[in-house]
């Protein structure tokens, strides 16, 4: 009889002991040249990020040029005074650098990773772009003919054209908020390396800018680099430009952007609620997350999982602006996609969520779910020097203290299930929701009409 072999089984891993953790708080300092500096030693994170934002807004954008910022954003890794486009490219490939830059209603931001040992050689890249880059007319006209390119796709797709047209309801015709951050056809077609060049001569200077270090800084003289490099960098002094109340109308209604044939609708549903400055904030991210935030959420959990409608819907609060006199405002919304036949049916169901929800409140099983998923994965969000760099430049961005997101995970672990309930509903009123469809209006127009959640127009889809 053949004996069974023996196996010897490694022992188990056991967890080890759990370790505190904060969000890092970084040193704050400024050069000769105005420019802010924020870092922060990462011990381990041998790549450097490096954010630096520019109080370049949108909203500076002259009359009739909406996609200047965004065009300008995108040629400051286009070449410099000592680089062509080709050259640039090449000498960040070198250092195992990469450098983006995007426009949004704030500002114009830039990000560099690179590695720790490279960091004196990134560091100058990113200043010479800022300092001297080279607009040539051939970039900008590649740049202007890129974007025009990318604007029909981003018409063509749902969930794109649906944001594009809530926006446009919400906010007045005259406030740029209501109209695409990257510019339309027609105004980015009018731009031209002159007005890029006015734009930057204008706006981007080092006296109103914020540099965010993030890494492992260990034996790195980051002041004599940044003295060599972003010091180096000039530009007239200026203040701030101020930051204009946000005017919006949520009034509830609907709006249907025509897509005939469509077997999907898009769903977006929004209203325009209170910023990270507003005592609420906290609560209202927990309720949020409560009502949409995970596979687990109550959307979800009668959309998808006990009507099949969805494979998903989300409710978030998205910063839009920021100011701390509390004239800022975040976009509250909800969006999703269903089948077309079920388009009335599920959105029936989703305003009854909203009202259970207004009723009977939230569970603490639900409330403690959301604080062990918002703030039990903090330390696993904030690994990289990426994310942390990123996160702070979010708060010089909404005027936020260095030490807002530490509070903010206090705050969120603090937030009972009866204050969470209350800014849920307070975010989402069922009365005064703007709602986009974005789906063939000739099946699903007369099935809204009969929910009675608003009056309903129908647009094209263009």
């Amino acid at each position: 009889m053949t004996e069974l072999a023996t196996m010897d089984f490694h022992p188990q891993p056991q967890a080890g002991e759990a370790r505190p953790w904060a969000f890092p708080a970084p040193e704050r300092t400024a050069l000769g040249n105005g420019l802010t500096v924020l870092r922060c030693h990462r011990p381990g994170q041998q790549i450097v990020a490096v954010e630096v934002l520019l109080d370049a807004p949108l909203e500076a954008e002259p009359a009739g040029l909406d996609g200047v910022a965004t065009i300008t954003a995108r040629a400051f890794s286009e070449g410099t005074d000592k680089h062509s486009a080709e050259e640039f490219a090449a000498e960040l490939e070198r250092c195992g650098a990469t450098l983006d830059a995007y426009a949004d209603h704030p500002g114009i931001r830039l990000s560099l990773e690179v590695p720790a040992s490279r960091l004196a050689k990134g560091l100058g890249l990113l200043a010479d772009a800022l300092r001297a880059p080279a607009f040539a007319d051939s970039e900008i006209e590649r740049l202007v003919r890129n974007r025009l390119d990318e604007i029909p796709h981003e018409l063509a797709n749902p969930s794109r054209r649906a944001a594009k047209e809530l926006s446009k309801e919400l906010f007045p015709a005259t406030s740029r908020m209501s109209r695409p951050r990257q510019g339309t056809e027609e105004t980015v077609a009018g731009i031209d390396s002159t007005a890029v060049r006015a734009f930057h001569e204008k706006h981007v200077r080092p006296a109103t800018a914020t540099a965010v270090v993030v890494g492992d800084l260990t034996g790195t003289d980051l002041d004599e680099l940044l003295g060599d490099t972003l010091g180096a960098w000039t530009g007239s002094s200026a203040q701030p430009r101020p930051v204009p109340p946000v005017v919006a109308d949520d009034s509830g209604r609907v709006v249907i952007v025509d897509r005939p044939g469509a077997v999907q609708t898009q769903l977006l549903i929004g209203r325009v609620g209170a910023d990270r400055h507003d005592r609420v904030w906290a609560a209202q991210v927990l309720g949020a997350y409560c009502l949409g935030g995970t596979l687990t959420s109550r959307l979800d959990r009668v959309l998808r999982e006990e009507k099949g409608y969805t494979y998903g819907v989300r409710s978030f609060a998205q910063v839009l602006r920021s100011a701390p006199d509390g004239t800022g405002a975040s976009l509250l919304a909800i969006s999703g996609s269903v089948d077309t036949p079920n388009t009335g049916p599920a959105l029936q169901d989703l305003w009854t969520v909203l009202r259970t929800l207004a009723a009977e409140g939230l569970t603490d099983a639900e409330r403690d779910v959301a604080v062990q998923n918002l703030v039990g994965v903090a330390p696993l969000k904030y690994e990289t020097a990426a994310a942390v760099a990123g996160t702070l430049a979010d708060q010089v961005e909404q005027h936020l203290p260095d030490d807002y997101q530490a509070e903010l995970y206090r705050r969120l672990a603090a937030t009972g299930t009866v204050e969470a309930t209350a800014a849920v509903v307070n975010a989402f009123p069922v009365d005064r929701l703007v709602t986009v469809l974005v789906g063939d209006a000739a099946k699903i127009k007369e099935p809204v009409e009969a929910l009675g959640i608003g009056e309903v127009t129908v647009v094209a889809a263009e």
